[in-house]
């Protein structure tokens, strides 16, 4: 049937408005294309809700940039109520490839809506590939609000470096959420757990570490750094499975030591040492253990070289020590290979490595044939796994006999304590009084300036035990953030701990951490990774620490310590001992006191801070273990 004269089409804006909707709805582009058309040619031109239809029908016929544009005069049409159609915007020009102009669109919807997930990939994606660091600064937390997976792995890859940014602690939940199955994420999320001392989290996530090792499944710590094993494991077996994928690749120490066994070598009348470091600056830890022996070593019988990768912000901050300590020969812009050539061609006899397995190590150096001689010590606490390495310095209370099996290096004992301590650059303290420092004047201060990873469920429930049979005394801990310390409390509350007795500590110099130290009274220590160089400078700050023997290098360092203090009575068999040895103390002012006198009246000759002694017996050990290696012998464990 033809249409008769009398028959009219409605072409109002409304009807053609509904027209195209019936028509997107029934699935017929063209009609919808065809009533847009007739919308659009309208006086008015066609509605925001028109032209969002045209754009829905280009996307669905693969026009991704003519889409876009669509979306873009709906959103002129819509003025500031347009946040919808420019978002839908860029989304289309992300699909057609057009990364600027989905940008811009980006920008544009920000501005109208700023926390929408979508536009905040985009933006952090679009500051990413400019190089606007500050820009990216402000944006990329946010992407952690998101519950998409793509901007979750954007956002790990921006933010999970930052040690201190609290974003993780939400980021790796909701990581661990989506990927139970990933065990690098999980060991990230017990990381940053530790960091924030979320122990709700740590206690779960332990749960399930140990649900693996029960079922046979250690395999899964091949996903756990090396360093973070020690923060939470004391078993020696299962630290030398982190990060450890020699069942898959193999061990490359054979092959390296029997290369390096290859490699002729010239001898001479002194002994050549390197030291391997990125530590070489005085602020820097491990330096203000080791710089008065490197300034101490017999020239006349040792020829020593740094072989440097320092930063230079470390080397920034040094206060000119440094050309003290050996010639210097920067190698931070060498390649793995051209370095070990390099430290090859200058003749070490000895190559001493001081990082091991910490953060921005290059101890892989060492397998490729860098010194005749190589050895670890000192900057990793256990068995470099992985790594060409004849010896590892130790004692025999880090190493004992027991630990052999768990180690490819041969134990080289010192007599003493394998720790050093610089007694004439560091700063004696110039005690600050209580007030100064926020502590109550008459009650017994248990202190620990151990950092917040190193602080285990296990050892908060030793110290709320010692608080809870200690009345009125409080715990001075050096806890950095605000997330950190609220969940610190919470625990501690839940364990009978008010919070008016915790008493919380910044950061700080190195000189005021020094002159702070004494208003404690006792050191609590941590496990299983003890204070290392924190327990040391308790020490040399006058103030007792008490710890308990460990199982593993990390958990007997405080052991260590204390014997070349003179103060083994302030080791403790176990836990239990542990928290009754911490109460008498606390108890027995006088007991404290004397601990005190004998602490700073021998400081300068007691064995731990004797640094002219322990280069003596370092030296004799370097030169027992060059004795073996010129006559040809492998390496064997030496004890002084």
């Amino acid at each position: 049937m033809h249409a008769t004269g009398h028959e009219q089409t409605d072409t109002s804006p409304d009807a053609l408005h509904a027209l195209a909707r019936a028509a997107w709805a029934a699935g017929d582009v063209d009609a919808t294309f065809e009533a847009v058309s007739r919308a659009m040619a309208l006086p008015g031109g066609a509605s925001a809700a028109v032209l969002e239809l045209l754009g829905h029908a280009f996307l669905k016929s693969t026009m991704p940039a003519e889409a876009a544009e669509a979306y873009l005069g709906a959103a002129e049409k819509a003025g500031t109520d347009g946040f919808a159609f420019v978002r839908q915007a860029m989304l289309a020009f992300e699909s057609a490839g057009n990364e600027e102009q989905a940008f811009l669109a980006a920008l544009r919807a920000q501005k109208l809506r700023p926390d929408d997930a979508d536009v905040i990939f985009q933006l952090v994606r679009g500051f990413r590939q400019r190089g606007e660091d500050d820009l990216l600064e402000h944006f990329k937390n946010h992407l952690v609000a998101s519950t998409d997976p793509d901007h979750l792995i954007l956002a790990a890859e921006l933010i999970s470096g930052e040690t201190r940014n609290p974003h993780n602690l939400t980021l790796f939940k909701k990581l661990v959420t989506l990927y139970p199955d990933d065990h690098h994420t999980r060991f990230k999320l017990m990381s940053v757990a530790r960091e924030f001392c979320d122990y709700d989290t740590i206690t779960g996530q332990d749960a399930w570490l140990a649900g693996q090792i029960a079922a046979g499944n250690d395999q899964v710590l091949t996903a756990e750094t090396h360093y973070n094993s020690l923060l939470h494991c004391a078993d020696e077996r299962l630290n030398r499975l982190a990060a450890n994928n020699t069942r898959i690749v193999g061990d490359p120490v054979p092959a390296a030591r029997r290369r390096r066994r290859a490699m002729p070598h010239a001898w001479s009348d002194r002994i050549r040492i390197g030291y391997l470091s990125n530590n070489f600056g005085s602020t820097h830890a491990v330096m203000r253990l080791v710089r008065r022996v490197l300034e101490l070593h017999d020239r006349s019988r040792f020829d020593v070289t740094l072989y440097c990768y320092t930063s230079a912000s470390l080397i920034a901050r040094d206060d000119g020590g440094r050309s003290q300590w050996g010639r210097i020969v920067p190698v931070g812009n060498l390649g793995v290979e051209e370095t070990a050539d390099r430290i090859r061609a200058d003749g070490i006899d000895m190559l001493v490595d001081l990082t091991g397995h910490t953060g921005d190590s290059r101890c892989d150096i060492l397998n490729h044939a860098a010194a005749t001689v190589q050895i670890g010590w000192l900057g990793y606490p256990g068995s470099t796994t992985g790594v060409d390495l004849d010896y590892v310095i130790g004692d025999r209370h880090v190493l004992p006999d027991s630990a052999r099996p768990h180690y490819h290096e041969k134990f080289l004992r010192l007599a003493g304590s394998y720790q050093p301590n610089d007694d004439t650059h560091r700063p004696l303290p110039s005690p600050q009084s209580r007030a100064e420092l926020g502590l109550p004047e008459d009650a017994v201060v248990f202190s620990s300036f151990n950092s917040n990873r190193k602080i285990t469920p296990r050892t908060l429930d030793l110290w709320s035990e010692i608080l809870g049979r200690t009345p009125g005394s409080v715990l001075w801990a050096m806890i950095y953030h605000e997330t950190s310390r609220r969940n610190f409390s919470t625990y501690l509350q839940a364990r009978g701990i008010s919070r008016d007795r915790i008493v919380f500590a910044d950061a700080a110099p190195y000189d005021r951490h020094i002159n702070r130290i004494p208003a404690a009274d006792l050191g609590l220590d941590t496990f299983p990774y003890n204070g290392h160089t924190t327990t040391s400078d308790m020490l040399w700050a006058g103030v007792p620490v008490v710890t308990c023997k460990g199982t593993n290098f990390a958990s007997r360092v405080s052991e260590s310590l204390l014997h070349a203090a003179g103060l083994p009575d302030l080791v403790a068999a176990d836990d239990a001992g542990f928290v009754d040895l911490a109460v008498s103390l606390a108890a027995a002012p006088e007991r404290r006191a004397a601990i005190r006198r004998h602490l700073d009246d021998n400081r300068r000759t007691l064995e731990l801070f004797d640094s002219g002694r322990f280069c003596v017996g370092l030296e004799k050990a370097y030169e027992l273990v060059i004795a073996r290696a010129r006559q040809g012998l492998e390496a064997d464990h030496i004890d002084l």
